[in-house]
Parts: structure tokens; sequence; C-alpha cells
């Protein structure tokens, strides 16, 4: 199984590197590197799993995960399903802080750059309200050469670290961290639940992903996402089902509440209150008053 660490192919003659990317999917494990990244999904739907977060992501959002932040695209199941002409298409900017940057970042007029990369870390989304000047911003990035390339980089840093608006991809808690080994074991699980979700999920399969015993496991999961197994588990299932109520396929609740692996409508109700702040019907709702 392909777990982290993963390896960004960074030519030895760049100082960052600009990937242009059009796939039927994105890649399907959760992994991380040693570079920061800047992502520019301009087609493709899923769920963006970064760190102990989780949020649904769309066409014309851009993203900033930091170095060696565990992460995954995970596309919507329609991008598998046999025949699907659906697709991918992502711009994005990887740098190594900790690299051939140190330097640059280590002179006094770029503390305020450095700082906003080390905050970077946990994750930010770019505001809707700001997505096209960042996205004009990191065109210009992608089609430069040489230092022109390198001084439009620091200038799409500065104007990311001075918006007062990036939404945090995580609250109230550091990053997490953790070794090789450690994040091999977590991705084996967090890869088992996000390809499984539909199905019943059971404690102790979990557990058999990570290779524990079932009391082990419920320590070790509770440890590395800050999350207990059964809660993680329902809010895969709950962003899944906000996904499928809202995308305009007309599906019930009910049809929603047991694709997404609920066993019961009560209980489908019950825990998406929980998560969401609102019953899925209120959620529909509200959804259809924004977008009118």
């Amino acid at each position: 199984m392909k777990v982290l660490p993963f390896t960004i192919p960074v030519p030895h003659d760049r100082t960052i590197i600009v990937l242009e990317e059009e796939l039927p999917h994105f890649y399907t494990y959760l992994h991380r590197h040693a570079e920061a990244q800047i992502t520019w999904v301009q087609k493709g739907t899923g769920t963006l799993l970064a760190g102990n977060s989780m949020h649904a992501f769309r066409d014309g959002e851009i993203y900033l995960l930091g170095a060696n932040l565990p992460h995954l695209f995970k596309s919507d199941p329609a991008y598998f399903q046999p025949g699907s002409k659906k697709n991918v298409k992502t711009v994005t900017i990887f740098f190594n802080p900790s690299g051939k940057l140190a330097a640059l970042f280590g002179l006094p007029e770029m503390k305020t750059v450095k700082t906003f990369v080390e905050q970077m870390q946990s994750g930010y989304k770019v505001p809707d309200s700001n997505y096209a000047d960042i996205a004009r911003q990191i065109e210009a990035v992608q089609q430069a050469n040489g230092a022109e390339q390198l001084s439009l980089f620091i200038d799409l840093l500065n104007a990311l670290g001075g918006n007062e608006n990036l939404q945090p991809l995580t609250t109230g808690h550091s990053p997490l961290s953790m070794t090789d080994p450690e994040g091999m074991r977590i991705a084996n699980v967090y890869n088992y639940i996000m390809h499984n979700y539909s199905s019943p999920l059971t404690l102790e399969n979990a557990a058999m992903q990570a290779h524990l015993t079932p009391t082990a496991f419920c320590r070790y999961f509770k440890k590395h996402t800050r999350h207990t197994f059964v809660h993680f588990v329902n809010k895969v299932r709950v962003n899944e089902a906000c996904k499928l109520l809202v995308n305009g396929s007309g599906n019930s609740i009910a049809t929603v509440a047991y694709s997404c692996g609920f066993n019961s409508i009560t209980n489908f109700n019950y825990v998406f209150k929980g998560i969401t702040g609102m019953s899925p019907r209120d959620y529909v709702n509200s959804y259809s008053n924004t977008v009118e």
C-alpha cells in the first residue's frame, strides 16, 4: 500500500516547482512530503483530509498546506465509477522552507514571510472573495521563469501572509507530529476508512489495519487524531452526506443516509445535527437560500 512519505520530483536547478496536473482523480492515499504546497483546484470535487481535519472541496478553491502535513485530496466516488469521464485539474506550487529557500527566509527583510510560512503548517483555505486575485498570482508564477518566477512567488507569499481572512483548516490544536512508522500505520487506517465509509465499519477491522488490539487501537487513534474512532468515521460520513444532499442529484435524505454508511434515518439525523449543528433538511434549505 502506498503511504507516506512521498517524494516530490523537484529538479536540482529549481527552488520552487509549479506542477500542473490533469488526471482521472486525485492521488488516493494519505501522504506527506518535505515541501509546503499551494494548491489551486481548478476542477474537481471531494474531501480534503489535512492533519486531523477534513473539508469538502470543489472547483475554484485554493488550499495552503504546510511541510510534512499529512494530507489527502480524496475525489468523490463518482470519479471511480466504471466509464466515468470526470477528471480533476490542479496547479500546485511546491517549495521546501528548510531547503534552498531557508537562507532567503532567514534574511531580516523576509521575517514576515518566514513567519507566515511557519503559520502555514496547519493549513489554510483562501476565502472565496480572494480567490480570483490569488489565482491570478499563481498563474503568473506558473508562467514565469528564473528570477522573475522567484520574485512573483515572494509576492504571492506576501499577499497570502497579509490576508487576515485566510480560513484555518485546523483550530485549537497544533499540527500532529508523527514518525514515519506511525505515519504509515495511521495512513493505513485513514485509507481504510476513506475507502470503506459507505460499508459497515467495525472497531475490530480498523484495529487490524493498525495491527493492534481494539483496546490499544482506541488509545492509539485518539492520541494521533484527537478523535475517537466512531467520531472520526461519523465526520467522514457526514461530510460525504453534505455533498450528496446539495449536488443536485435529487437524492432523498434516506437515500443519502444509507449510501454514506448509516443504518437508520434516526441515527443519521442525530449524528448529522451533532456535527453540523442543523438537521439534514435545514442544511439543504440553508444551502438553497445561499445559492439563490
